[in-house]
C-alpha cells in the first residue's frame, strides 16, 4: 500500500509540473523556471530598439579620382626646394611691373590699383593660410602658403624692397635670439604696437 500511495504522489507532481509522470519533480521543476527565463530575455531582446543602420560611403568615380590625380599632380613632384625661386618669382614681378600692362598680367593689374589693395591681397592671402593650418589641412596648407609667398613679393617689387635686402636682415637676425632681438628695437616700434609684451 505504501509503495501505491508514492507512485500515485509523484505521478500527481509530474502532472502538475506539465510532465510525463514519473520524473522526479525537482528535475522538472527546475526546467520549468528555465523556459519561461529564456522566453523573457527573448522578448526584452525583441523590444530593444534595433541600433542606426551605418550608411555606405560611396566611393568616387573613377572619372573623379582621375581629375583629381591630375590637378594635383604638381604637388607631387619631386622638386629641388631651391630658395632661388623667390628671387626668380621677384624678378618676373618686377618685369610685370616695368612693363605696366595690366591686361597682360595679373601682377602689373594688382600693382596698378595702388599700394593699399597690393597690401589687402597680402592680408586676405595671410588669412587664408592660418584657416587651413588650423584645420590642419596639409596640401590646402601649400597652397595658401605658395599664394602668400606670391603676394608677399608683389608688395615687395610695390615697395621697392629687393629679395637681398630681407635675405640680410635674416642673415642679420641668425644666431640671436628672438627676445633679444626684440627688446633691441626702438621704443617707437614698441609704442607704435602698444605692446611691451615679447613672445
Amino acid at each position: 500500500m505504501a509503495k501505491d500511495a508514492k507512485k500515485k504522489i509523484v505521478k500527481a507532481a509530474g502532472k502538475a509540473e506539465g510532465k510525463a509522470p514519473g520524473k522526479a519533480p525537482a528535475k522538472a521543476g527546475l526546467k520549468a523556471t528555465v523556459k519561461p527565463a529564456a522566453k523573457v530575455k527573448a522578448k526584452a531582446r525583441a523590444a530593444l530598439p534595433l541600433p542606426p543602420e551605418i550608411p555606405a560611403v560611396a566611393r568616387p568615380r573613377k572619372a573623379t579620382l582621375k581629375a583629381e590625380a591630375r590637378h594635383l599632380a604638381p604637388l607631387d613632384v619631386p622638386v629641388s626646394g631651391d630658395i632661388a625661386v623667390l628671387t626668380r618669382l621677384w624678378e618676373t614681378v618686377e618685369a610685370r611691373r616695368l612693363s605696366g600692362d595690366p591686361e597682360a598680367s595679373h601682377s602689373a593689374r594688382l600693382m596698378a590699383r595702388g599700394t593699399a589693395k597690393v597690401a589687402q591681397k597680402l592680408g586676405e592671402e595671410a588669412v587664408e593660410c592660418v584657416i587651413e593650418a588650423i584645420q590642419g589641412n596639409h596640401r590646402a596648407t601649400v597652397l595658401e602658403s605658395a599664394d602668400l609667398l606670391y603676394h608677399l613679393i608683389v608688395v615687395w617689387v610695390d615697395a621697392g624692397i629687393r629679395p637681398e635686402e630681407v635675405w640680410a636682415e635674416l642673415e642679420r637676425r641668425e644666431g640671436i635670439s628672438g627676445i633679444v632681438e626684440k627688446a633691441a628695437r626702438p621704443k617707437g616700434i614698441v609704442r607704435a604696437a602698444e605692446t611691451t609684451k615679447l613672445p
